[in-house]
């Protein structure tokens, strides 16, 4: 890889680019040890404990000042450095997933702890590639004087699509000129245009009344029996949905023994759309058939939104200035080891064996919007954002399962996630030197967004669920942390 400005005169290096690129070279054992440290914590969403104070401790090394708990989210935080124009703010998610534990560097369904929540997409690499920018970009910072401020959002229970809708409501956005977003994939590319959906997610619990099931049911209200016809309702309702609209679910709550009439049943629903006027009609549309079902049982249902957000839409300006410097800083180099491990989840798996991708992928688009939600979208309809996909994980496998947790504390991680530090922090130094990129992209943006108006889904009143996951991660930590690294990542100057 080269060091070389895009847009340097005369096609030469700029230096304030090149520092901050070393940086991250010199850190890379450093980067290893943060992306694996928090593959090891495992922590699900709304509890990344030790991850979130693992990120706030090197940031506050480093000279940030670190808010710990912005908008009530004790595993979340805003980190700043820097003062005036442009203000770039980077924004990531690090929460795993229930029942992933897998151990990394076997091409075998393998578990660290039987049963526990683990890492199988790569979130841990995520907040790596994020923090080792940060302190790269602060370090050039200092050294060049570089004017404006880099924000640097934790962002916790993706998984859920709960924080970010939480911190634009919030206000920590307004004053935001460009926001970036790294996340894994299995290639190296940027993308523009609308790429994922907007969803709801939301608790529908019906209260009915006891009775033994036997002896008097007639005397009971049986909750099940209205979450059963609001699932009937909603079956019903599916010939009707225009396309592109999804709705999918789990019942939280069934009652406790079949002799006894539920007084409580609860499903949890999520309902997503290309627009954010899809799902929040769809959603009310889910709220009809409840309390109708509730109507026809003599039973009550209320409902809580357990998360809303907007699609994500990635701007164009953005989306070229990240590809131009993919395409100047390029893909990294796979061994044919790492080629051959990649061919074995692969083939583990069932999925086409093509080995990992040699070249990045071509700038194109607008891309294609597909069925997946991120709750950064929220974002992307504030400020203009940008995402950096990264090459930190193997082509065609499924995020969620376990093969995809198998490269994570990898080489082909650890490479790929580093490639995508580099991208990053030399899409954010391009901001910083050239005052006219912020204005083109607030003049692109106002073009993409045209007539559209944005207002949070997410209630105004609504406080984070703050103990989601807790019991989870209670049951499996201490059994968890006998595999924690002893080792803590420290980033030189």
């Amino acid at each position: 890889m080269n060091a070389r400005h895009p847009s340097a005169p005369g096609g030469g290096f700029a230096r304030e680019k090149a520092d901050v690129l070393a940086f991250i070279d010199r850190n890379a054992q450093a980067f290893a040890c943060l992306s694996d440290s928090i593959f090891h914590f495992g922590e699900l969403g709304m509890q990344e404990h030790r991850s979130a104070a693992l990120m706030c401790d090197l940031l506050e090394q480093h000279g940030f000042s670190v808010d710990r708990c912005p908008s009530g989210f004790s595993t979340g935080f805003i980190a700043r450095y820097g003062s005036g124009r442009p203000v770039v703010a980077i924004h990531t998610e690090y929460d795993a997933n229930p029942g992933n534990s897998q151990q990394s560097g076997i091409a075998e369904h393998r578990e660290i702890v039987a049963g526990a929540p683990g890492h199988c997409e790569g979130h841990n690499v995520n907040a790596a590639v994020m923090i080792t920018a940060a302190l790269a970009l602060r370090h050039g910072m200092e050294l060049h004087r570089l004017p404006g401020e880099i924000r640097i959002v934790g962002a916790p229970g993706e998984e859920q699509l709960i924080s970010r809708p939480y911190y634009v409501r919030d206000g920590y956005f307004d004053d935001v000129d460009i926001a970036f977003h790294p996340h894994v994939l299995d290639e190296f590319r940027s993308d523009y245009g609308l790429i994922q959906t907007a969803a709801i997610s939301a608790d529908f619990v019906f209260s009915g009344r006891a009775a033994h099931a036997a002896i008097a049911p007639w005397d009971g209200r049986d909750a099940l029996d209205a979450q059963v016809l609001m699932d009937v309702g909603m079956a019903q309702f599916r010939e009707h949905m225009p396309p592109g609209l999804s709705m999918h679910r789990v019942v939280t709550h069934g009652g406790e023994q079949p002799n006894v009439i539920p007084a409580r049943a609860s499903v949890w629903w999520y309902f997503r759309g290309p627009h954010a006027d899809d799902v929040r009609k769809l959603f009310e549309q889910g709220q009809r058939v409840a309390e109708g079902a509730a109507l026809m049982t003599g039973c009550t249902a209320t409902t809580d939104i357990r998360a809303a957000v907007w699609p994500v839409r990635l701007n164009r300006t953005i989306a070229e200035t990240i590809q131009r410097n993919i395409d100047a800083l390029g893909m990294p180099e796979w061994t044919e080891g790492e080629q051959a491990f990649a061919r074995d989840l692969q083939r583990a798996a069932g999925k086409p064996e093509i080995g990992l991708r040699k070249a990045a992928t071509p700038f194109s688009g607008p891309a294609k919007q597909i069925a997946a939600s991120n709750d950064c979208g929220d974002i992307s309809w504030k400020v203009p954002m940008g995402r950096v996909w990264f090459p930190a994980n193997v082509p065609h496998l499924p995020f969620h399962h376990w093969s995809a947790g198998a490269p994570l504390c990898t080489s082909i991680a650890h490479k790929g996630g580093l490639a995508g530090a580099r991208v990053l922090a030399a899409s954010v130094v391009d901001c910083l030197l050239d005052p006219e990129l912020a204005k083109r992209a607030r003049e692109t943006f106002s073009e993409e967004l045209g007539d559209a108006r944005y207002e949070p889904l997410i209630p105004l009143g609504k406080a984070p669920p703050a103990s989601l996951n807790a019991e989870i991660m209670d049951h499996y930590r201490s059994a968890m942390e006998q595999f924690y690294p002893a080792s803590r990542p420290a980033f030189v100057r």
